[in-house]
């Protein structure tokens, strides 16, 4: 692996404040998702953002930062990727989080590969139905193995935050430029990892980017406590470096 499986730390965190400005939808009539649209005079014509979110799924945070997106002219949709069953914030005591992965809150409920990916290609199916022509996902420690995985079904450019689980033959299999935000401290994706992702992001001869943000830890990007200036900085910074990215490749 790119990265280790997913621990603990991937549900701890703080809620930022705001109104989402966006709105709930069905996709296939059973896939939850949020969208939310650029402010006419804004819009990128044509191009759209999958964001593929972190095991608390679609809440309050990821609902912000897919607004964010789209005041950058992003149509963004977020999609739940866990069949209704995402983690909660800072989990309770005694939660396993691999038996969550493997099995479901009800041992019949998986959220594996075969089981996450055929909703990815239902959002991909999704966001391109809006007119969606040049395509950008973002995915944030979960989600960030099925942007990887998922070029091959349209995908244009990638970026991903603190990801984990991402197999060495998903990341060198990726066909379009990948940008990634790096905690200092991290045991899911800690610097040998990054140091092996970096040689194989050198080998696929495509763009890539890795940023690293010091006095940060997994989560940051998307869960970091905004009272508290290093991760408030990291946090816009990550974002700022998606948008960029995002600005700059996808055309």
């Amino acid at each position: 692996m790119t990265s280790n499986a997913p621990g603990l730390c991937c549900a701890l965190g703080t809620l930022f404040e705001g109104t989402p400005k966006g709105k709930t939808t069905k996709i296939d009539g059973k896939i939850e998702a949020y969208v939310a649209t650029p402010s006419e005079g804004k819009a990128k014509a044509g191009h759209g953002i999958l964001y593929l979110p972190d095991v608390i799924g679609i809440w309050q945070n990821s609902q912000l930062m897919a607004d964010l997106f789209a005041e950058s002219g992003y149509t963004t949709v977020v999609v739940d990727l866990f069949n209704g069953e995402p983690v909660k914030l800072n989990r309770p005591e005694g939660f396993d989080i691999m038996k969550w992965l493997t099995e479901g809150s009800d041992g019949n409920n998986p959220h594996t590969p075969p089981h996450v990916d055929p909703i990815v290609e239902a959002g991909i199916k999704y966001i391109k139905g809006l007119g969606v022509t040049k395509l950008g996902a973002v995915g944030y420690c979960f989600g960030a193995k099925y942007v990887v995985r998922h070029y091959k079904d349209g995908i244009d450019v990638g970026f991903v935050a603190h990801p984990s689980f991402v197999e060495e033959d998903e990341l060198a299999a990726i066909t379009g430029p990948l940008a990634i935000a790096a905690a200092e401290t991290d045991t899911i994706f800690p610097v040998e990892k990054r140091h092996k992702s970096e040689e194989i992001l050198r080998g696929t001869k495509l763009p890539y980017q890795i940023n690293l943000f010091s006095g940060v830890e997994h989560g940051f990007a998307v869960r970091g406590d905004l009272k508290i200036k290093t991760q408030k900085y990291a946090k816009e910074q990550a974002f700022a470096q998606a948008v960029s990215w995002f600005d700059h490749y996808l055309v």
